[in-house]
């Protein structure tokens, strides 16, 4: 991304929810809740189990956060 004041006030604002936003955000974190509790009953115990979940987590935070920001 190449940052302007504009994009980097947007980015750094509290972007309240609306419309069908709160749904959206339920699912996918809850989407994100199933696919990392797969990896936890699957995979053994290592950090490359950790990571793969940390992973998950950051895609729910992106995906979020594109709703929250560009809509």
């Amino acid at each position: 991304m190449s940052y302007t004041n504009e994009t980097i006030e947007n980015v750094f604002t509290y972007h309240s929810p609306k419309d069908d936003q709160p749904g959206r955000y339920a699912t996918i974190r809850e989407q994100g809740r199933v696919l990392a509790q797969l990896i936890l009953d699957n995979c053994p115990d290592h950090k490359d189990r950790d990571k793969a979940i940390d992973k998950i987590r950051e895609a729910v935070m992106w995906a979020n956060a594109s709703i929250a920001i560009n809509e």
